[in-house]
């Protein structure tokens, strides 16, 4: 006779033998038969559920579906529990099978739970398809719909199944609210939510408040989520990690450590979340010494894969790749953002190789394939240092190693790294090839044009800077940045008319220049030195010193580079406009501020220019002083001899 497992105790049971509830089934164990009734088998099941062996509850459940028994409800929900725990998907139809194999109509809640399995699952259909046979439908139905919509980021299902169930007479409660609010991608539709929300009274709930302030954010309404943050006057986490959140994310890093210290004097204990927000905040402000007291609050605390990668980013932001580099050594297991932020970050600072060499181990050693974000930061490593073979390499054959296919900021790179490195006609080539590759674009040609134009300005072609400008221009005709390039190609030329003309243009047309400006941190205070601005309170007392320090500069062999002066003056003239440049104005504060040896370290709004680069290189030589200087593309970092991490290629 056949025999088969009848439950893990080891006893065996014919498969000949079939009964009813009522039968009591001869068992075997040791030679000896053991009568086993239908309740042993659903007891037997219970307890494999409670206690989440999923692998004795299925061949228990197996046993039950050929005895045509029914398990209690309690059973079905562990069951089912446990086949969420595990992720098992096959097992879970098998439930909802046996469920629903007599027509009676199941209990609502346990309908429910497997409404939320699928959801977990990601099976929406599956799951669309159950709430449509569901003959009735609860709060709990609906929101269970909605909220799997709502993190599937289908924001217009979302949307449709909220109408629904407003139409079915369901009132929505918290939670449905909370994932309501996460899918809104319309301002003028949260702002009707909003209105419901306090016309029922849900808007003093956390969650709906904390989905609130997000919402808010998306949009950049940052008063409105500060207002709905003060109105709730919590302690809950949760609601300060949306509004630090949400202000890092607006590019608001001030706002976001603000936020953070205030949470601190409040004596609450931050939370892995709320430290990697903090952390994008220091990052958008490139505070390194406030960074590092939010990374002293990191250590408090586990850290999770999150805080670790967030911590990467803003250590390489604020310019300190060293930092940045133990923090990704020691960290216990790494992801692609993990290696790629690494990756970008070496290249930010000017360390292609050591970007290049990452991306080497990344590929051979990690087991990690790298993504979009990845390829982009050995693109920007290889563009910034002029490596053209490699750079070249790696976008020919991205999609064929890598399955990434090119995107408008790949272009961007290969086009940025053939236009530095001179190859202007073959730059133009790929701004061809480009638009037919990724046409539909509508920001694409904005970034290409630029980025063309832009080399114009490093290997001066008028013409073809002209023409990249009239295309730029057809999309923008106020675009300040198009005069601007253009501007400068002209007076690198020495063609001093064009560029008058095109000045009175940009007057005519009321488009401003963007004025320099560069900040530096002396004392926890954050200084700004504007271009030929003498605003700040020591102004005069900053711009004395500079004097004096040129002069000791001409004595070892300082010549201002006039090229980068863009107006037809005279040379002393020339000069003079080149000493009012911001972050002439700001490594001199620092050096009359900082204590000795301490780095200078300097933000800029633009890109520096190449009589500062000079002027920062023989400073940091002849002080015996390291001077950093971000600008709107990259980290300069220039140490004790003069040498700058770019090596004078950028």
């Amino acid at each position: 006779m056949m025999m088969r497992w009848a439950s893990r105790s080891g006893v065996f049971l014919p498969n000949s033998i079939k009964f009813s509830p009522s039968d009591q089934l001869p068992c075997f164990y040791s030679g000896v038969a053991t009568p086993i009734s239908p309740s042993d088998i659903i007891a037997d099941f219970s307890a494999q559920c409670s206690q989440r062996n999923l692998a004795a509850a299925t061949v228990a459940l197996e046993r039950i579906q050929e005895h045509d028994l029914r398990p209690g409800l309690v059973a079905c929900s562990e069951f089912i529990k446990c086949c969420v725990a595990n992720g098992a998907v096959e097992q879970g139809r098998r439930i909802h099978e046996h469920i629903f194999s007599r027509n009676d109509q199941p209990k609502t809640f346990l309908v429910n739970m497997i409404l939320n399995m699928y959801a977990k699952f990601n099976l929406l259909d599956d799951a669309r398809d159950l709430f449509d046979e569901m003959r009735e439908r609860n709060v709990v139905s609906w929101t269970t719909m909605i909220s799997a919509y709502s993190v599937a980021e289908r924001n217009s299902d979302t949307s449709n199944m909220f109408l629904m169930m407003l139409r079915d007479g369901v009132m929505p409660n918290m939670y449905t609210y909370s994932s309501v609010l996460r899918a809104c991608d319309c301002s003028r539709y949260l702002k009707q939510l909003h209105c419901r929300i306090i016309t029922i009274g849900v808007e003093l709930d956390v969650f709906v408040r904390s989905a609130l302030i997000d919402a808010h954010s998306k949009f950049g309404g940052l008063q409105a989520a500060a207002s709905i943050f003060d109105e709730a006057g919590t302690s809950d986490l949760v609601i300060w990690n949306s509004i630090i959140s949400g202000f890092a994310q607006n590019s608001e890093g001030e706002g976001a450590v603000k936020l953070f210290i205030r949470m601190k004097r409040s004596n609450l204990w931050a939370v892995p979340e709320i430290l990697s927000s903090t952390t994008r905040g220091c990052a958008g402000l490139a505070l390194l010494e406030v960074g590092r007291q939010v990374h002293a609050e990191a250590i408090k605390v586990d850290r999770d894969l999150a805080l670790n990668n967030a911590l990467i980013d803003m250590y390489s932001k604020c310019g300190s790749s060293k930092d940045a580099y133990a923090v990704f050594v020691r960290m216990a297991a790494r992801d692609v953002i993990s290696w790629s932020t690494m990756i970008m970050g070496f290249a930010q600072n000017g360390y292609s190789r050591r970007a290049l060499d990452l991306f080497d181990s990344m590929v051979k050693d990690s087991g990690i394939r790298p993504n979009r974000v990845t390829i982009l930061g050995v693109l920007f490593a290889c563009s910034h240092a002029g490596l053209v073979e490699e750079g070249r390499h790696l976008f020919e054959s991205m999609k064929k190693l890598y399955g990434v296919d090119p995107t408008v900021e790949h272009y961007g790179c290969m086009i940025d790294l053939l236009g530095r490195a001179g190859k202007l006609d073959e730059a133009v080539k790929l701004v061809h090839e480009m638009k037919a590759a990724v046409a539909g674009e509508d920001d694409a040609a904005v970034v290409i044009w630029r980025t063309l134009l832009s080399s114009c300005r490093l290997h001066p072609n008028p013409e073809l800077a002209e023409y990249a400008a009239g295309n730029l221009l057809s999309s923008d005709p106020h675009d300040p940045g198009a005069y601007v390039l253009l501007s400068n190609v002209y007076a690198k030329t020495r063609r001093w008319d064009e560029a008058e003309t095109l000045r009175n243009a940009m007057k005519a047309g009321g488009i401003t220049k963007q004025p320099g400006c560069s900040w530096i941190e002396v004392n926890r205070l954050v200084h700004t030195f504007i271009s030929g601005d003498t605003s700040h309170p020591e102004a005069d007392a900053v711009h004395a010193e500079l004097k004096r320090t040129v002069g000791r500069l001409r004595e070892i062999g300082y010549v201002p580079d006039t090229n980068f002066v863009l107006h037809d003056v005279e040379e002393e003239q020339m000069e003079s406009s080149l000493e009012r440049h911001s972050e002439k104005l700001a490594i001199v504060y620092g050096l009359m501020k900082l204590p000795k040896g301490k780095t200078v370290r300097i933000r800029k709004n633009l890109t520096i220019c190449g009589d500062c680069h000079l002027f920062a290189s023989l400073v940091a030589k002849s002080e015996k002083r390291a001077i950093t200087i971000r600008d709107n593309v990259r980290y300069h970092h220039f140490v004790e001899d003069g040498s700058c991490s770019c090596e004078n290629y950028w």
